[in-house]
């Protein structure tokens, strides 16, 4: 970590991290008493105060989203958002896979601040270890009175279960994961009502990212102002970035917010694995918008990353090397974005698919001269008419690369044949 201090990895790389007996003996949880001897306001402000953001790609303040939860003594839930399905992620298995007490902490504290006594992880179904650890981790906190009745003497009781999804991507979008935790079929809601008003079984409900409630009980045990001394102004604490592509060391490595993103690709991954040079780079997921080699000192957090045309999204960079076929990266992209759509929106439903199609013929030498307008206007027709998300995040792969690489689409419709492949 090049003398960084650790904070959501500190017990990763640990003999037996996953187990509660190691998370003790390393001060866990020891921010559990400590937020029990505070009021519900006292910890929403400290969360508040620290500026803590969602780690799941959308950024929204996460002392905000308690603060929206409801006083009223009405049955209130958690839910712990584990279905990382973004390609090119992979830091919350990471946690859930060696520190998960850590999250289970977080989860207890934030069920108590906002008066909640029942919390789900829904998890990906096939992160097969990931859903065993949980398991495991939940009944030894019950065992050590962590979860169950009456918490550590503290009068609040709190059940913790784990719910296994089927792999679809789209529930990661809270309102689709509550559907699903349902038993409904995993698509999202229309929004208002947000889940804080009307979420799991019509009641109040705070979901989370995994890598969001494992910085909880670090603000409580070290202070606001402590979690604000890290990244910058706007987006503050540490940040896991996985990337994976073409450099040398792909891999989880935890930095501050507003690291420069050429820090991360040279220091940290080591640089490119061979001789071709860097092409393109997709910072924070595949429904991120490209950056190219001139943007690579572009800080890392949510303002810069906006102001460069893109999102930090989930922290995931994927690096690409010249000689690739910035084409076939938006075909492959779009594959997974139509396979995906839960069909509920038309835009999203039939969008993605006749993208995928147009891109499938263009690499295929069929490509017409009106492709790249048929294209950019399926574009205009999805951005902001689905109900989630997900249908601005699809065009993104063809939106930035056309933007970027609009020359390779013309010549593989001039010449019908790849422009890297001479």
């Amino acid at each position: 970590m090049g003398g960084l201090e650790r904070v959501l990895t500190r017990n990763v790389g640990i003999p037996n991290s996953e187990r509660i007996s190691v998370y003790l003996e390393r001060g866990g949880y020891t921010a559990l008493r400590k937020a029990l001897q505070m009021s519900s306001d006292e910890l929403i402000s400290a969360v508040k105060q620290s500026g803590l953001r969602g780690r799941g790609g959308a950024g929204f303040p996460a002392g905000l989203k308690w603060g929206f939860m409801p006083k009223d003594p009405v049955t209130k839930y958690v839910c712990v958002n584990t279905d990382e399905g973004e390609p090119g992620t992979f830091k919350d298995r990471l946690l859930v896979e060696h520190d998960p007490h850590s999250i289970i902490e977080g989860v207890i504290i934030a069920a108590y601040a906002v008066g909640a006594s029942r919390a789900f992880v829904y998890i990906r179904g096939e992160f097969f270890l990931g859903v065993k650890r949980w398991i495991k981790a939940i009944d030894d906190a019950y065992a050590r009175g962590f979860l169950g009745k009456n918490i550590l003497g503290s009068g609040f009781d709190l059940d913790l279960s784990v719910h296994r999804g089927a792999g679809a991507y789209i529930c990661g979008e809270e309102t689709a994961l509550i559907n699903s935790l349902e038993g409904k079929r995993g698509e999202p809601r229309i929004k208002p009502p947000y889940p804080a008003q009307i979420g799991f079984w019509n009641q109040p409900t705070l979901v989370h990212n995994v890598e969001t409630l494992a910085n909880v009980p670090h603000i409580v045990n070290r202070g606001a102002d402590w979690f604000k001394s890290i990244g910058t102004e706007r987006s503050t604490g540490t940040k896991l970035f996985c990337i994976s592509g073409h450099v040398r060391r792909p891999g989880n490595y935890e930095l501050p917010l507003g690291v420069p993103l050429r820090t991360i690709f040279e220091d940290y991954a080591g640089g490119m694995r061979g001789d071709r040079p860097l092409k393109a780079v997709i910072p924070g997921g595949a429904s991120t918008p490209m950056l190219v080699p001139e943007q690579l000192d572009t800080p890392m957090d949510f303002e810069s990353l906006i102001a460069a045309g893109s999102m930090l999204g989930t922290g995931a960079i994927m690096v690409i090397e010249e000689g690739t076929c910035m084409v076939e990266v938006a075909r492959r992209l779009m594959a997974f974005f139509a396979h995906e759509s839960c069909g509920q929106c038309t835009p999203c439903r039939v969008g993605t698919v006749r993208l995928h199609e147009i891109l499938t013929g263009i690499l295929a030498g069929e490509g017409t001269s009106t492709d790249i307008e048929s294209m950019e206007e399926i574009c205009a027709g999805i951005a902001g008419n689905t109900l989630c998300p997900m249908g601005d995040a699809a065009i993104n792969p063809v939106l930035s690369s056309l933007s970027h690489f609009r020359d390779e689409y013309e010549h593989h419709i001039a010449h019908k044949r790849c422009k890297e492949v001479q």
